[in-house]
């Protein structure tokens, strides 16, 4: 089982609104280096939730993804935000994964703290320009993020 840290801003998805859907599909990842993880990722793999872009980043809770990598449908509508025009229905450019609440962490885990911490150092999310909103967590930093809540 694979694990992975999964971006949103707390004004646009947050952990309540995980919570109060139970299910959702992760949608509209216009990076390729992130939609590529996505494509990765396996059913049953677990997944922080970090909210980003907002007062307090910080890892939030645990999802688990529920549906293995499928086309994004927010591709193909021009009404939606996410609509790519150059997107081809018999050769889907973007996907998404469904991801299902599993629990909050017992606090969030802060950036600033998750920073402190000298074996997290070489964690994507931690690292200089990294943007990406889907990356992968090593088992040790997997064990290092729940040890610390």
């Amino acid at each position: 089982m694979a694990q992975w840290l999964m971006k949103s801003e707390p004004d646009v998805f947050s952990i309540d609104d995980l919570e109060r859907q139970r299910t959702t599909a992760w949608e509209g990842v216009r990076n390729y280096q992130a939609r590529n993880f996505m494509r990765a990722m396996k059913r049953g793999d677990l997944a922080f939730l970090y909210h980003s872009n907002c007062e307090e980043p910080a890892i939030v809770g645990v999802m688990e993804i529920a549906h293995e990598a499928y086309p994004d449908p927010t591709q193909f509508d021009p009404k939606s935000e996410y609509y790519d025009p150059a997107s081809e229905r018999s050769e889907p450019r973007w996907s998404l994964v469904d991801v299902r609440f599993k629990r909050r962490l017992r606090r969030p885990l802060g950036l600033k703290e998750l920073r402190a911490q000298k074996p997290l150092a070489s964690m994507r999310l931690l690292r200089r320009g990294n943007r990406l909103s889907v990356t992968p967590v090593s088992d040790r930093e997997s064990q290092i993020i729940l040890r610390m809540e």
